[in-house]
């Protein structure tokens, strides 16, 4: 750390790129280094980052004194690896999505977290769209009643380009799934952290437009420990790319959003339910690029949880997603997909 700022590096530059974008901009970071084995990549970042120093060897850039932080952004097979070695050499780190490939990889990072004391994040950015906060509030506080269904949809697209890119993705050795893994992740950890624990699952999983070694399309029913249910969609067949969609029925109540962008706002014990929910589709409507004046100071995506991240190093706290919650994600795609190779439904402790 100097002159009171963290110092922050990143490892991968693909979609690490976000991640150097939020610690170059913010006032308590200074971004030091990035790493990748892409020099390509690297120069790119050398010139868009002034002062940065660049490093294709990971070994070189945990020897960097000045670097306090490290964003793991490397393929999601590797972050187990990665991150515990950054810890073990008394770096905190942020992790990208999944934490990892199985449960059992992913609670390697919170072993190492406990053991070595350093602070280790997440990437489960929507959690903070601007629609979630009301969302949560509303699951929290019992304005829904008693939850009964949850409908949960990831209607995506990706070109066989996508996956030909890189080597890695769709394949069950180095992205651990495709749709569901990959593209569905943020929203399976947004079904378990509004709806609570799972019970059980049996679900569905294919190939059906693409040349990959693993699914793009799968169709779950869960049910939840609060006897709730819920399905869940995922794909990347959608052209070209149609919604995200996250629903919520409870007795009291139903809310639909569509990623960020809230749709429906239905309360039965409102004073004025149409104008209630008039006034939440104004404020909530339009998603993070157009927060009203209430929520125009929140970040969002990355941003923000890159400069989280940064605030709990330096503030001496927990990020506000850490190993153990995401841990629940990689959890519940994993079930989807025994669920489906068995044909059985699986059963949570």
């Amino acid at each position: 750390m100097k002159n009171g700022k963290l110092g922050y590096a990143v490892l991968g530059l693909g979609i690490g790129m976000a991640h150097a974008d939020a610690a170059y901009a913010y006032e308590r970071a200074e971004l030091v280094a990035v790493c990748d084995i892409d020099v390509k990549r690297l120069s790119k970042a050398e010139k868009k980052y002034a002062g940065v120093t660049a490093y294709t060897d990971f070994e070189a850039l945990l020897a960097d004194e000045r670097v306090d932080v490290i964003s793991i952004c490397l393929p999601s097979a590797m972050h187990a690896d990665f991150a515990v070695r950054a810890m073990e050499a008394g770096k905190h780190v942020l992790v990208e999505k999944p934490l990892d490939i199985t449960p059992e990889r992913a609670q390697l990072i919170e072993d190492a977290r406990a053991r070595t004391g350093m602070t280790c994040g997440v990437v489960h950015q929507n959690r903070f769209n601007v629609d979630m906060y009301p969302i949560r509030e509303a699951v929290e506080s019992g304005r829904l009643g008693n939850l009964i269904l949850g409908t949960f949809a990831v209607k995506w697209y990706r070109d066989q380009s996508y996956y030909d890119n890189g080597g890695w993705r769709g394949t069950w050795e180095m992205d651990g799934g495709g749709s569901l893994m990959n593209q569905a992740v943020h929203t399976v950890d947004l079904m378990q952290w509004l709806m609570g624990d799972v019970e059980s699952i049996s679900s569905h999983i294919g190939i059906y437009n693409h040349d990959i070694k693993t699914e793009d399309t799968t169709a779950s029913l869960i049910k939840f420990k609060s006897g709730a249910v819920a399905t869940f969609v995922s794909t990347t067949c959608a052209y070209p790319g149609i919604s995200t969609e996250i629903m919520l029925y409870g007795t009291d109540g139903s809310i639909e959003a569509d990623a960020d962008c809230l749709k429906t706002w239905k309360m039965m014990n409102a004073e004025d339910e149409d104008a209630e929910e008039e006034a939440m589709l104004a404020r909530y409507g339009g998603g993070n690029m157009t927060a009203t004046p209430e929520d125009a100071a929140r970040r969002f995506g990355h941003d923000h949880v890159v400069c989280d991240m940064i605030d709990a190093v330096l503030d001496g706290r927990d990020p506000q997603v850490v190993p153990s919650d995401a841990i629940r994600a990689v959890k519940i795609v994993c079930g989807v997909y025994e669920a489906a190779k068995t044909g059985k439904t699986v059963y949570f402790d």
